[in-house]
């Protein structure tokens, strides 16, 4: 199996995210777009805190801890913040994964079937959450599989198969 190893060149167009041309600007570009993957990716070991810290200070922000409280607040953790991540139930682990995603204020957040695997009340949880990023003024690009979660939560829906959008 031969893997590329660069993504060829556009041979026509031009591509923006948050004013960035992506040929051009591809540092601004990434530094404008936030991903949460269909699997949480916290630190089980860490707190929810430190998870968040963690983030903070690999993109180099100023008052990591300040950036950490104001998450856990945001998105109803503060009471777990001190407990490790292993012991959160799936929809803390997935609302502290979003809280990661969003630091640094991204203009732009891509989720991954956020809810996969959660219960009704998780996927709820995560349901607000997602709402409540779209009313912010924060772009939400959603995949998901299921048809309620689109129409609950999208302004507009693109249906694709075999990798071509047909709706």
């Amino acid at each position: 199996v031969k893997i590329l190893s660069t993504l060829l060149k556009a041979d026509a167009g031009t591509t923006r995210v948050n004013g960035f041309d992506v040929a051009t600007q591809p540092a601004n570009v990434r530094e404008s777009i936030s991903l949460t993957g269909q699997f949480a990716a916290v630190d089980e070991i860490l707190t929810g805190r430190e998870n968040l810290v963690l983030v903070a200070r690999l993109r180099h922000l100023k008052n990591p801890g300040k950036i950490a409280d104001d998450l856990l607040e945001r998105f109803s953790l503060t009471d777990a913040g001190a407990r490790k991540a292993a012991t959160y139930s799936g929809g803390m682990r997935r609302r502290l994964d979003i809280a990661m995603s969003l630091i640094g204020n991204p203009p732009l957040i891509f989720l991954d079937e956020p809810t996969t695997g959660l219960d009704p009340q998780a996927r709820i949880e995560v349901w607000q959450t997602v709402k409540e990023l779209a009313e912010g003024g924060t772009t939400v690009l959603l995949t998901t599989q299921y048809l309620d979660e689109a129409e609950q939560l999208a302004d507009r829906i693109a249906i694709l198969h075999e990798g071509r959008i047909i709706v």
